[in-house]
């Protein structure tokens, strides 16, 4: 099973033929999910105590259920936030896993953690944090966002011995992403959500407001807020500026979970947008949606490392024998949730390194044109109209006259057809909520006529 044989030879041949001929495809089948049951049918028992042989299993992903599932990086999946990542971070994907490197600890993948830290170090440059602030690769947002949160409360409780007999309470937004609530059971905090402004995010006035209507017990329980620098429905970054402020004058936690948002920080155009995210001592980017990484690959960055470092730092005895001098540095899995961790950020520091960053400014800059010209589109169209001015690469939008069941039955059609993944959300205004459409942007690939050719389908 780990020798290598004639066998293992032909197959490594197949699944790099596959692989190469899979990263050359720009426009992938659009698979269509299949219940459980069918696939068992068309496959049948795959783990069995002989084996099946590795081209009879092979043939299997690539005849069934590859089909049965639908590729992100297609340009016309515009549902939920996709991913494109560059042929070099694929690629270099391969490399990573055959090159079989533990990440947690510099000892065991300082190369390779370098490589990480190169591009971390970009990152963190676009965030305009101060000198000092660095951050860790991560499984994704929700991982980073609990990882940053777990720095948080454990910075709380240190300042007061208090804290320690209280259940933690934080503060986000209505718009925030599920992680975000769902982390907070994690943590065993409660959470409250603000009421948004007129422009449907969470404003420093909102946000004091609230803070003053507090009981005394709840006042000290309170140890963070969370804004959010680019919202997954909406593309709504909250008043950064205004909440910083906020956080420092009642000696808060202010965290922006940038997980989609936080490409567009490489984005001249709409850089301004972020304007308070300087200030933040925790950020999350995930770089597998808008910065072209494959999946999965987030990002914790923190102002003040050792706060993270004091609540994440394992402790064991096989972890502390490394006497050689080229064994100490920067140890990952002191800043995170995970110790068992694969090298995330290796795809992108070689993409990065091969491209260059203007060409990562240039393609995000080219989400946020597809979004304005969608937009154009949709005011010209007879029977839609825009719900919202874009919001970064976001597009909401409505067809007139259409009941929650067409968006379904036209999202169902065209997917069925190969032509596009564009799916229904919801919108909630003044209390009233309504099904409408939405585009997210975020393959360059993308062209204009691919999105007149579905809203074609909407006359």
């Amino acid at each position: 099973m780990h020798s290598i044989d004639i066998n293992t030879v032909e197959m490594t041949l197949d699944i790099m033929k596959y692989a190469i001929n899979r990263i050359s495809n720009n426009d992938p089948e659009l698979g269509h999910p299949k219940k459980e049951e069918v696939l068992k049918e068309l496959a049948g028992d795959t783990i069995t105590e002989e084996g099946i042989g590795g081209e009879y299993a092979f043939n299997l992903f690539k005849d069934v259920f590859a089909k049965a599932t639908v590729p992100v990086d297609h340009p016309r999946h515009l549902a939920f936030v996709p991913a494109a990542p560059t042929k070099a971070a694929v690629l270099f994907d391969l490399v990573t896993s055959a090159a079989s490197i533990h990440g947690a600890y510099w000892m065991t993948g300082g190369g390779g953690i370098f490589c990480e830290n190169e591009a971390m170090k970009w990152l963190v440059s676009l965030t305009g944090l101060p000198e000092g602030a660095f951050g860790v690769f991560t499984s994704g947002g929700t991982s980073a966002n609990l990882s940053a949160m777990i720095a948080a409360r454990e910075a709380w409780r240190d300042q007061n011995k208090e804290h320690e007999n209280l259940k933690a309470l934080l503060i986000t937004s209505n718009g925030a992403h599920s992680s975000i609530k769902s982390m907070a059971k994690v943590i065993d905090a409660d959470i409250i959500l603000v009421d948004d402004d007129e422009e449907d995010r969470l404003t420093g006035y909102w946000l004091k407001e609230k803070i003053k209507s507090l009981s005394p017990h709840d006042r000290k329980r309170l140890f963070a807020v969370v804004a959010t620098g680019g919202t997954t429905n909406a593309g709504i970054i909250d008043d950064l500026a205004g909440v910083a402020q906020v956080c420092e004058d009642e000696n808060l936690w202010f965290h922006v979970d940038a997980a989609y948002g936080g490409g567009a920080l490489a984005a001249p155009s709409v850089r301004h947008l972020f304007k308070g995210i300087e200030r933040a001592d925790s950020i999350t980017i995930d770089p597998h949606k808008w910065m072209f990484s494959p999946y999965d690959c987030g990002a914790v960055i923190y102002k003040d490392l050792s706060l993270a470092k004091n609540a994440h730092s394992q402790k064991g005895a096989y972890l502390d024998i490394f006497k050689d001098e080229g064994a100490q540095g920067f140890n990952p899995a002191d800043y995170q949730i995970q110790l068992t961790r694969r090298l995330r950020g290796l795809p992108l520091w070689f993409s990065l390194a091969m491209h260059g960053t203007a060409k990562y400014t240039e393609a995000i800059e080219r989400g946020l044109f597809l979004a304005k010209a969608a937009a154009k589109q949709i005011e010209a169209h007879p029977n839609l109209e825009l719900v919202r001015k874009p919001g970064l690469s976001c597009v909401l939008f409505r067809r007139k006259g259409w009941s929650p069941d067409d968006y379904i039955d036209w999202t169902y059609t065209n997917h069925q057809a190969g032509l596009a993944l564009v799916t229904p959300t919801k919108w909630t205004k003044n209390g009233e909520s309504e099904t409408i459409s939405r585009f997210c942007f975020i393959n360059p690939d993308t062209t204009e006529e691919d999105i007149q050719e579905i809203l074609a389908t909407m006359a």
